[in-house]
């Protein structure tokens, strides 16, 4: 996989909205936060164009996507916002040109599709975290999630245990491989497609938001007829932000599936819908054990 290079003080980054609309007042907020990081802050040219519930016409958002990935001056890219849209962008993408022009590129929820087909036909490191006018605004900002940006201008390994959030085990043991994943729904939805996720000696990542416990039983059960937990090397539980009646039913799901799981399942990281939300790279290795209950990921730049 391709490493993007690190940010530093002074470079140039764009925001992109290549889902739902973002709004505009929380995006400007968020931009201030990526510029008192120290960083030049521009803004695709079609982010506010509106098209019902997407950000804009299919084939301007695949235009901004492109214009900041062959920008020479611009070294990462983040996402305002999800929403839907993304899996409709996914093939009108030219990922040879990405993958000529390797730079970081950010978000989650619905741009989870993205982050998968970039990793598929690019070969590039791609980062599930938190966006700019969904988590960076002034109401849903915290340190932690803020903080969580640091990591892309450094080379450090980031280390996930129970002083971040008390991570539960349902499965023991230990597992290596690339960390791979994002929201489940999307991943669900990528069944079947070119841009399909590959789980294959890989550990696996997975966040959702406001799905009750049958929903989260379907897609976990489709995801595992389709395969994708023959061979894996362990499962990663972000946030499932849910009503607080679901915790339970969802608690047995995931108590049925996994319980006798021969890979390690952890749940309870902070990543995803949540608040603080942390960035992860996906892509690069990563290992996971249960005693303690640990996820030790590898830098996502170089």
């Amino acid at each position: 996989m391709i490493k993007p290079c690190a940010l530093k003080e002074g470079d140039r980054v764009a925001i992109i909205a290549p889902a739902g609309p973002p709004d505009r007042e929380k995006l400007i907020e968020g931009k201030r936060v990526l510029e008192k990081m120290g960083l030049e802050v521009s803004i695709g040219r079609y982010v506010f164009d509106g098209e019902g519930d997407l950000a804009a016409l299919d084939q301007k958002r695949v235009a901004d996507l492109h214009e900041a990935f062959c920008d020479p001056s611009i070294r990462g890219i983040f996402c305002a916002n999800g929403g839907f849209g993304s899996a409709r962008i996914a093939p009108m993408i030219d990922y040879a040109k990405i993958q000529r022009n390797p730079k970081i590129f950010w978000g989650y929820s619905d741009i989870t599709y993205l982050l998968n087909a970039i990793q598929n036909f690019s070969n590039l490191v791609t980062f599930h975290g938190p966006m700019i006018a969904s988590d960076l605004h002034d109401e849903q900002r915290t340190v932690e999630t803020e903080s969580s940006f640091f990591e892309l201008f450094t080379k450090e390994d980031l280390n996930f245990d129970s002083s971040k959030s008390p991570l539960i085990a349902l499965a023991h043991g230990t597992g290596e491989g690339q960390l791979v994943g994002g929201n489940l729904t999307l991943l669900t939805n990528g069944l079947g497609t070119p841009f399909q996720i590959n789980t294959d000696g890989n550990i696996l990542l997975i966040e959702e938001v406001a799905e009750p416990a049958f929903r989260i039983d379907a897609m976990l059960t489709q995801l595992k007829q389709a395969g994708l937990f023959d061979n894996l090397e362990g499962l990663v539980i972000g946030t499932l932000q849910v009503e607080p009646d679901q915790y339970p039913k969802i608690k047995k799901v995931l108590q049925d599936l996994f319980a006798e799981a021969p890979f390690p399942v952890v749940e309870n990281f902070p990543i995803g819908h949540c608040k603080p939300n942390y960035g992860v790279p996906l892509g690069v290795q990563a290992k996971l054990t249960t005693s303690p209950p640990r996820l030790m990921i590898e830098s996502g730049v170089t």
